[in-house]
């Protein structure tokens, strides 16, 4: 813990102002260590008044992405988190790899304000502004085969759509596989990222990645993006939404993930399928066919009925809704 979420701490725990003298003596520095933590603290977006011959108070946290703000909301099954909160990365993903082949242990969290080159599917970007999101990866480290893994986003999906209920009181949707809906747009993509044990059939490690678009950018979304694209609120996030929504989504996952091999998840996970009586084309080998969606099975494998009548189970790869089907849900959602 720095200096700064030492301080942080003390203007927690106290009723009114704090001196910069008795907080030095308190954690043993000097008062300009002091001074310079606070002055982190407001530039992280902390509201801390100074009053003279008094000290400092905070006035306003619950709006600042911080780990203490996250963690003070966690649930007991998600204590395991240990959350770092960074201004700017590449990859939460990227950063969480390097850490994993580092030796890094289960649990441990990178958020980021922005990325400059989020990761999407298929080796897609993400794109992550700054303010406007919450970019989130997981360092896992499971004890289960490569195959039941697979779970792991099916599960990250289920908790991302439930603690979007939780923020906004709105249902949202979740696109197979891995993508999350609110009003018809999609606000949320997961990628999960992992390095295979062939000796053993299992995994070194999973790093889960989720990015969720709380506000549209200013100027909207760019080029392609826009067609898809949404965000959970029209204008300004309520305040303290992205800390509660991390929370939340963390909450819900490790709930799931503890019990994953059981896939608790799942029938929820089918409740909220987005393309379940739509129609849609999906990729098979180098042909594009066309089918409508029947649901989702116990495998998280989508039940596609083909244009001959004949039933199909699809189990990996691209799946794009019609337009027409994609409009008539967002219409419905505007009214």
């Amino acid at each position: 813990m720095d200096a700064a979420d030492k301080v942080l701490e003390l203007l927690q725990e106290a009723r009114g102002p704090v001196s910069g003298e008795h907080m030095a003596q308190k954690l043993g520095v000097t008062r300009n260590t002091v001074w310079k933590a606070v002055k982190h603290l407001r530039e992280a977006g902390y509201e801390i008044s100074a009053v003279t011959n008094q000290g400092y108070r905070l006035l306003s946290e619950s709006d600042v992405l911080s780990a203490g703000n996250i963690r003070r909301q966690l649930e007991p099954q998600a204590s395991i988190a240990a959350i770092d909160v960074r201004e700017s990365v590449t990859s939460t993903n990227t950063v969480l790899k390097e850490l994993a082949e580092l030796g890094g242990r289960e649990g441990m969290v990178v958020i980021a304000q922005r990325q400059t080159m989020g990761k999407g599917r298929l080796g897609r970007s993400f794109y992550s502004p700054q303010g406007g999101g919450l970019y989130m990866s997981v360092l896992l480290r499971p004890r289960f085969s490569a195959e039941e893994a697979l779970s792991i986003t099916t599960a990250a999906a289920v908790a991302v759509a439930r603690a979007i209920d939780d923020v906004t009181g709105e249902r949202a949707m979740i696109k197979w596989v891995n993508d999350v809906y609110f009003h018809g747009r999609k606000v949320c993509g997961i990628l999960t990222e992992a390095s295979v044990d062939f000796e053993n059939s299992g995994l070194h490690y999973a790093v889960l990645g989720m990015g969720v678009n709380l506000t549209e950018p200013e100027g909207g979304f760019p080029g392609e993006v826009a067609q898809v694209a949404g965000a959970l609120f029209a204008g300004k996030a309520p305040a303290g939404s992205r800390p509660k929504l991390a929370a939340a989504i963390l909450n819900r996952f490790f709930a799931y993930y503890q019990a994953l091999p059981r896939r608790t998840f799942m029938e929820e996970y089918r409740s909220r399928s987005l393309l379940t009586g739509m129609d849609i084309t999906f990729m098979e080998g180098e042909f594009q066919r066309e089918g409508t969606v029947l649901g989702v099975d116990e495998e998280a494998r989508l039940l596609v009925r083909l244009p001959d009548g004949s039933k199909k189970v699809f189990g990996a790869g691209e799946v794009n809704i019609k337009r027409d089907f994609l409009q008539r849900l967002r219409r419905e959602k505007s009214v």
